[in-house]
């Protein structure tokens, strides 16, 4: 009699998960289903197949994009922390291995686990989910921390190198994992999708009332990130906003504030800025818009793993006069993101704290309009969309 562990096996006595100011303690039980000799070989019938491979430089330009029922998870790899364990996976991937399978097990908003070959068969008892494509290769474990969104290999617990082809993506920071289960990724998007699968209905062991489908697993080349390396040449751009009350023309002044108008660009390039809200307005002063939350239902976007906190790049000698487009921020000099404002009269007590980095070009009636909406105290009343940002020709 053999029997076989999955991931929940590891002796996890409580995960404590803090999410909104709430503090739930999770203990998984223990799932050890006892495997025949038949089984067993009915399980090593099914190896973990290869193309041909891949190096670990190319490798670094790669990422995964895993299509599921649900929505898509796009995940980095790290080589350079666990370098066979990325070239295999994208072994794996490139040859179809994981379509058709499934995220079977599931803790709430904890971790999700999945790629088990034998969930491709509608027909595997449920006692066998989690069993199969285990005890492969070498872990690999290195310093990389078990946070939201790292991607981790499956292996049985305490037995050496039993790793395999089944793989977890962690909801929320699980350090109990730390040093015991070999991470090869890290999600740049899709946590929305990893969190809906983490809540899919499951049993008492957490295995799911229905797998959630794995459709295919492909690999892609890394979007590259707009901008990145631009020259000042370069980013002289105008930028058109279109919103809900008309059009906007912004001119980038990139030799006041370089790394501001990148980012500002970047932004700009991947759609971020699209159906987010101006969400504040001081007629006088300043329209303010650009943040993330202001997008319905609050839902991330893509380009949000390019989003950075930015240096201030404060001028001397620009001042804060109408027209002028400044970025917003904290109290921190340097907390500046995606927030920006566009000045609507003389702001003297802004001039060398805040970020200049171009100016309104056209449109300043359709600046007027938006001064001039109804609102609550300094909240448009009625939506004041920034339909979409485009990149002038």
């Amino acid at each position: 009699m053999i029997t076989i562990f999955d991931l929940s096996a590891f002796v996890w006595r409580t995960m404590t998960i803090r999410r909104m100011g709430l503090c739930v303690c999770l203990a998984l039980l223990t799932f050890s289903p006892c495997i025949t000799s038949a089984q067993q070989k009915k399980r090593d019938a099914q190896p973990i197949q290869s193309e041909a491979g891949v190096s670990v430089e190319e490798a670094n330009q790669l990422e995964a994009v895993i299509t599921t029922e649900l929505g898509v998870i796009r995940f980095e790899f790290l080589p350079g922390k666990a370098p066979k364990h990325v070239v295999q996976f994208i072994k794996l991937a490139r040859s179809g291995f994981y379509d058709g399978s499934a995220f079977h097990r599931v803790i709430p908003r904890g971790i999700i686990q999945g790629g088990d070959p034998l969930l491709k068969d509608p027909q595997t008892p449920r006692e066998r989910w989690g069993t199969g494509a285990l005890n492969q290769f070498a872990d690999e474990f290195s310093d990389l921390k078990h946070v939201r969104g790292t991607v981790s290999t499956v292996r049985i617990p305490a037995q050496p190198n039993s790793d395999g082809a089944q793989f977890f993506i962690c909801a929320s920071p699980q350090p109990q994992l730390d040093g015991q289960f070999s991470a090869f990724g890290q999600v740049t998007e899709g946590l929305d999708v990893v969190d809906q699968i983490s809540l899919a209905p499951a049993d008492s062991n957490g295995l799911t009332v229905k797998p959630v489908k794995i459709l295919n697993i492909k690999i892609e080349r890394k979007k590259p990130e707009p901008f990145k390396d631009a020259t000042v040449d370069e980013m002289r751009k105008d930028v058109l906003l279109r919103t809900s009350m008309g059009d906007i023309t912004l001119e980038m002044d990139p030799e006041l504030a370089p790394e501001h108008v990148r980012n500002f660009l970047k932004l700009v390039a991947s759609g971020w800025y699209d159906h987010t809200a101006f969400h504040r307005i001081i007629p006088g002063f300043v329209i303010q818009g650009g943040l993330g939350s202001t997008r319905a239902a609050g839902k991330p976007h893509p380009a949000d793993k390019w989003v950075h906190k930015l240096k201030g790049e404060f001028s001397r000698t620009a001042l804060h006069i109408r027209g002028v487009l400044s970025m917003a921020r904290a109290s921190d000099p340097d907390s500046a993101d995606t927030s920006f404002f566009i000045v609507l009269g003389p702001a003297p007590h802004l001039d060398g704290k805040y970020t200049i980095f171009g100016k309104v070009v056209d449109g300043f009636d359709t600046i007027e309009l938006i001064e001039k909406a109804p609102r609550n105290g300094e909240t448009p009343i009625q939506r004041i969309e920034l339909i979409e940002a485009v990149i002038k020709q």
